[in-house]
């Protein structure tokens, strides 16, 4: 899975951890998420998308590996 919650959070001029504790997770979370090496649950990603005020398939899209 891919995404681009770290252009989404750059728009909303956010740091990883102002992210993190907006969605109740680690800056550790939301670094290993952008880096691709973490798939959040739908709750995680529905909370993401309420911060940035879009849809999860905004923002998360599937990759050929999926």
């Amino acid at each position: 899975m891919e995404n681009t919650i770290h252009v989404e959070r750059a728009i909303l001029k956010l740091t990883q951890d102002e992210l993190a504790k907006k969605i109740g997770v680690s800056r550790q979370t939301i670094n290993s998420i952008e880096a691709n090496r973490y798939v959040p649950s739908t709750v995680l990603a529905l909370k993401l998308a309420e911060v940035f005020g879009k849809s999860v398939n905004e923002f998360f899209s599937l990759s050929d590996d999926d």
